[in-house]
């Protein structure tokens, strides 16, 4: 008998990979394939995709790699799925898109936003929900579709995420992960339920959405439209789809709160998994679910690997391990610079949309390089501000594990961080985080693995901070909080 893997498929907000795993969560070399996609952004912040084409490319990657199961000598047992988390489209009574994909980054809806905190108790609404009133989130983009797309929106049937969207055009069934429903903006996580509520401030009916389902809960036998493509897969149990963020706390290891995962790639995050029957929200920041077991507590940055990219490009900076070892070279805060990195705006915890880059300190002697550093010790200030609240809340939470390619590439920074946390870092040697955590999800539904926490985390290189970087980092975290608060208070997520 063939030993048994599963396939992760793991749709990004860039592209789509699928890999096989082993029963230990282990990469099967050779055996992944992966599409890039670019997605249409306007001047007005629009970013989206066409629906059908993110399909098709999902379904295309997954048959990819699972065609080379027989030269692995493996069986694939199932299909577990990563999704990019707070996704929007729309469907018709065809269950075809009517809408494009909207993203987490499109800011059109922000005026909608600024609107709902104005006028509503957001501590409340967050408090139930574990969001805040942001464009990334379901109401703000609703309201703003019914307002300004009203004939687009008054087609819509269904409306759901792109991984159920997935699931109910090849099976022609589907259902709404606990995981995915907590990343709308209309969900109660500690109720495990819609909130009825946020259906007050959000143009539809909760008729609208796909019924509730555990991630165990899969689907099988694709519709002959797509059975031909997906051959061998066809006839699989597919699991529901699963935010990305989840499934990268699995994947590193991070699957109980005594470990916190950093995930550092285009944004970044900072989160703690709990097993409980219910948590207290702390202030600033998010409340998902990971299933019917675990929350997931952190916090998201818009600007990570992706200011570290701007710069390398329009600074003209050395490229790959040279700026890693360029930015090693130089002392902490010996630039004379605060920056507040909000190239792409902020998420936690000041959740300030309208939040843009701002550098203070600059003279004639200040070289690209400098604003460099200052900028990546900025992205862990922000980090840092998400560290204390996950603390404070959660204190057996010490532990802290990083993963993504930005840090994987570039160590400079995750020595940086560790001296401004003042605590070890620890490296995931899973270069795929968030694929790894979705193939445990599907080893688990399978009964191929005994539960979550079972799995090896395969952590590698841990740097230590500096006690006396550490307090060097303290006074220029303090700088940085009087330039925040003299920059973006008074901000409104619209203005």
């Amino acid at each position: 008998m063939k030993p048994k893997s599963v396939l992760a498929l793991d749709i990004g907000t860039s592209s789509v990979r699928a890999s096989l795993f082993d029963r230990r969560g282990r990469p099967i070399p050779g055996a992944d394939a992966q599409i890039s996609y670019d997605n249409v952004t306007t001047a007005d912040g629009g970013v989206y995709v066409d629906a059908e084409t993110l399909l098709n490319i999902s379904v295309t990657v997954a048959a990819r790699a699972a065609s080379s199961a027989a030269a692995n000598d493996t069986e694939i047992a199932g299909v577990g799925i990563s999704c990019f988390w707070h996704s929007l489209v729309g469907a018709g009574a065809d269950n075809r898109a009517i809408t494009p994909v909207y993203s987490w980054a499109d800011t059109r809806s922000a005026r909608y936003a600024a609107d709902l905190r104005a006028s509503l108790d957001e501590g409340a609404y967050h408090a139930r929900t574990g969001c805040v009133f942001h464009p990334s989130y379901w109401p703000a983009k609703l309201r703003w579709l019914e307002a300004e797309h009203s004939a687009l929106f008054s087609r819509v049937v269904r409306w759901m995420s792109f991984g159920e969207y997935l699931l109910l055009r090849v099976f022609g069934q589907s259902g709404c992960s606990l995981s995915m429903a907590a990343g709308t903006g209309l969900f109660d996580p500690n109720r495990a339920a819609w909130d009825p509520e946020s259906f007050t401030l959000a143009p539809i009916r909760a008729e609208q959405l796909l019924p509730l389902v555990d991630r165990t809960d899969p689907v099988a036998n694709a519709t002959p439209e797509f059975a031909r493509a997906l051959g061998s897969l066809a006839a699989l149990p597919w699991f529901p789809a699963v935010g990305d963020g989840a499934c990268s706390n699995i994947g590193s290891g991070a699957f109980s709160q005594e470990r916190i995962a950093i995930n550092v790639g285009t944004s970044g995050a900072m989160r703690v998994a709990v097993e409980a029957g219910s948590v207290d929200i702390p202030d600033g920041l998010f409340c998902y679910r990971i299933d019917s077991g675990r929350f997931l507590v952190g916090g998201a940055v818009s600007c990570a690997g992706n200011v570290h990219a701007w710069q390398q490009e329009q600074l003209r900076l050395p490229d790959g391990s040279a700026m890693s070892r360029s930015l090693a070279a130089m002392a902490p805060d010996a630039h004379g610079l605060t920056v507040l990195p909000f190239w792409a705006g902020e998420r936690s915890p000041g959740w300030h949309t309208s939040a843009r880059a701002t550098i203070a300190g600059m003279n004639l002697n200040t070289t690209s390089l400098d604003i460099a550093r200052a900028s990546h010790e900025a992205v862990a200030y922000t980090f840092a501000s998400i560290l204390d609240r996950l603390r404070s809340r959660f204190p057996n939470a010490r532990e802290i594990v990083a993963s993504g390619g930005a840090v994987r590439r570039n160590p400079a920074w995750v020595k940086i961080m560790a001296d401004v946390f003042g605590a070890p870092v620890r490296i995931s040697e899973i270069a795929e985080a968030s694929s790894r955590g979705a193939a445990l999800m599907a080893l688990d539904g399978a009964g191929l693995i005994d539960g979550l926490g079972n799995a090896p985390a395969y952590l590698g290189r841990t740097f230590e901070p500096d006690p006396a970087h550490h307090e060097v980092y303290e006074k220029a975290r303090e700088r940085y909080g009087r330039l925040y608060d003299m920059v973006l208070n008074g901000f409104d997520a619209g203005e």
